[in-house]
């Protein structure tokens, strides 16, 4: 619905307008008062309205000075003038500040109407216009950023190449100096939409340009480095705004410098790993640490060699030395990423290699620790490392001992396939595979599928079937031969596994005992 400002001195005017204009135009529009100028403003501030009917000669701010700064208000409302004053000079005033219509008063019913019903086909005109410009302009700026994108990361193409594909795409405003800054914000599953709408005065007047890198952060070409300073300010101020680190490059002369100016602020927005906070962090301060170090290459061998060990103690202490924080905050943060790096080959990525990655939760922590990143400071990607290689020494251990269990399971098995005929008991076996008996009992159940008792008896019974069909051995004999103590026992398990007697079990096969 429409919203249709009334701005008249005189109640009576506001609402004999108001109440034709509604027996006229039922559900069209949502209707507003003033009794002034001043109070018309005001409205005109806090909401935006289609069409304007005001008289001109008012106490305070008159109708020519309502008009005249209406006339500088983006997506000013289409005006109609009423006036008991039919003067050239105030017409003259009107169409100077592009009044729809200038009617007299006494009002004329239909004369109104009609020029309300102008306004509004003026107003949707104006509206189908705007659209298709703002649809061009949208278009333009997605190409250019579209563009940008590619720019930034061709450092493979000659500076020339590059300067004039920014001329063709509608960057050469920036061809007289201009900065990049790489944006991040502090939250997984964030959209840059909303900075997208913040920025977005500033990318309309050409002042920047942006584009969501191929890591999810903004990347942003600007005029000047201290307009970063503004949008950090600006941003901060709204109303859940999320806080921001960002890269800036140094400030660069010439176009085809771009992708240069673009690794920079990457190089430079990776720093906020060393800082207490978000905030900005230049090139030219990250590189004032020092980048020569010592790869901790012994630290991290030690750590890979202990792994499903146990040694718990030992291997935070290991984690505290790689991570020992006047190390960390002295070197660029080329250091972090050999610590990283290390890691992931030496001990992650080898305990995968040799132990398999069955485990769903092992490999969702390998893909956060994996990378410091993800993370907003080094002490969280400390933790997350710390808390993983903890889980992967657990793991590793459950790993081989499983391992280990299935081997002797398999020694357990292979034994009593040999001695089943014996008198045989679960305790000669454990002590065979050299296994604390409970322990065996449940690992052996665990491995089998079933108890020691049961297993047997199994086994024992399809020897019997066996021998029953392919001996004429008696049954008592076969008994005995698959290691029952007496016939009575030997048929009461045969009957309790098979349903039937041994007896009745050769007679299937045509054989009489």
């Amino acid at each position: 619905m429409r919203k249709l400002l009334i701005v008249d001195d005189e109640r009576n005017i506001r609402l004999g307008l108001k109440a034709m204009l509604e027996r006229q135009f039922p559900d069209r529009y949502e209707l507003l008062f003033a009794a002034d100028g001043a109070e018309a403003l005001e409205l005109l501030a806090s909401s935006t309205i289609d069409i304007m009917i005001t008289d001109i000669r008012m106490p305070g701010v008159d109708g020519l000075e309502l008009i005249r700064r209406t006339a500088k208000l983006e997506g000013r409302p289409e005006t109609i003038i009423l006036s008991g004053f039919d003067d050239f000079h105030y017409a003259k005033e009107a169409i100077r500040y592009g009044v729809n219509e200038y009617m007299l008063k006494p009002i004329v019913r239909e004369e109104l109407f009609q020029a309300v019903e102008r306004a509004e086909q003026e107003r949707v005109s104006k509206e189908r216009v705007d659209g298709q410009l703002h649809a061009v302009e949208r278009l333009s700026a997605a190409l250019r950023s579209a563009q940008l994108g590619y720019l930034l990361m061709s450092a493979d193409l000659a500076e020339e190449e590059i300067e004039l594909k920014c001329r063709e795409n509608g960057l050469s405003v920036f061809e007289n100096g201009f900065t990049v800054a790489v944006l991040r914000v502090a939250e997984d599953g964030f959209t840059w939409h909303g900075l997208e709408q913040a920025l977005s005065e500033r990318i309309r007047d050409g002042g920047a340009c942006g584009v969501v890198d191929k890591d999810g952060h903004f990347a942003l070409l600007l005029k000047h480095e201290e307009q970063i300073t503004r949008i950090m300010q600006e941003w901060s101020g709204k109303p859940g705004g999320k806080e921001l680190s960002v890269g800036v490059s140094t400030h660069m002369e010439r176009l085809g410098l771009l992708p240069v100016a673009y690794a920079e602020a990457k190089h430079a927005l990776k720093h906020r790993l060393l800082q207490a906070q978000p905030g900005i962090i230049r090139y030219e301060d990250a590189e004032r640490l020092e980048h020569v170090f010592e790869a901790p290459v012994e630290t991290v061998r030690k750590l890979a060699n202990m792994l499903g060990t146990g040694r718990e103690a030992e291997m935070k202490q290991l984690l505290e030395e790689l991570f020992d924080r006047k190390r960390v905050s002295r070197f660029d943060i080329g250091y972090v990423e050999s610590v990283s790096r290390l890691l992931n080959e030496r001990v992650f990525d080898e305990a995968f290699r040799q132990y398999g990655e069955e485990s769903v939760e092992i490999i969702r922590m390998y893909k956060r620790a994996g990378d410091p990143f993800r993370f907003e400071t080094v002490a969280d990607y400390a933790r997350a490392v710390d808390t993983f290689v903890f889980k992967l020494d657990d793991y590793i251990r459950n790993v081989k001992s499983a391992h280990l269990a299935h081997k002797e399971m398999r020694k357990a098995v292979e034994y009593i396939e040999a001695h089943y005929a014996d008198d045989l008991n679960m305790a000669m076996v454990s002590n065979h595979v050299s296994l604390n008996y409970s322990y065996f009992s449940e690992t052996f159940k665990a491995y089998t599928g079933e108890s020691f008792v049961v297993y047997l008896k199994k086994l024992r019974i399809a020897k019997a079937k066996e021998l029953l069909q392919a001996t004429g051995a008696k049954v008592y004999e076969i008994g005995e031969q698959v290691g029952f103590e007496n016939v009575k026992q030997f048929n009461r398990v045969f009957r309790e596994l098979e349903g039937i007697s041994a007896t009745e079990y050769r007679r299937k096969f045509g054989l009489e005992e």
